[in-house]
């Protein structure tokens, strides 16, 4: 059975990726709700939160106190402090073999932020995005790494025909690549 890490502002998009967590589990697998959310709480519950992703990145870079919630930040401030933070917690995740692959959805923020994680793994390591800029040029996100990047067709709002399909094709290919 595979570990699938499902990262994302569960804060905005909470049903989204407990839907794509949910084909994950239907083929047979599991799948870890990761939240990287900057502004309100979760609207599901993840298995880390974005606390735990913070904790990871203090232990390696004790150096940085700043709040976190947009709240208290602008929101690109705070995007960039979980992009900053979520690349020390995935890489633990793999480190100990408790992730399989990783997959994520987003507008710009999330996808700055999830793919910032997906570039800290190791080449081979299976990565997925479905992402709103996934229809641009995506250097940027991509780098020089491996990250699948799926354009979303629609917004990442909500759950209907044809993200719904978008969604579990996918899982699927999270689940292949693994």
């Amino acid at each position: 059975m595979l570990t699938i890490a499902v990262l994302g502002t569960l804060d905005t998009k909470g049903d989204e990726h407990s839907f794509v967590a949910d084909c994950i589990r239907k083929a047979g697998h599991q799948a870890l709700l990761i939240d990287v959310g900057t502004n309100g709480p979760p609207t599901v519950a993840p298995a880390f939160t974005r606390d735990h992703v913070l904790e990871a990145e203090a232990a390696d870079a004790p150096k940085n106190t700043q709040p976190m919630l947009a709240s208290a930040l602008d929101r690109g401030q705070a995007i960039g402090r979980m992009a900053n933070a979520v690349p020390h917690f995935v890489k633990r995740l793999v480190h100990q073999g408790r992730i399989d692959g990783i997959i994520a959805l987003g507008g710009s923020g999330g996808t700055s932020i999830a793919t910032a994680a997906m570039r800290a793994l190791p080449l081979g390591f299976p990565k997925v995005m479905v992402s709103t800029m996934a229809g641009k040029d995506v250097s940027a996100y991509v780098d020089i790494s491996d990250i699948v990047m799926i354009p979303s067709i629609v917004d990442v709002s909500g759950i209907n025909r044809i993200s719904a399909d978008v969604f579990t094709r996918a899982a699927a290919v999270v689940v292949a690549l693994a």
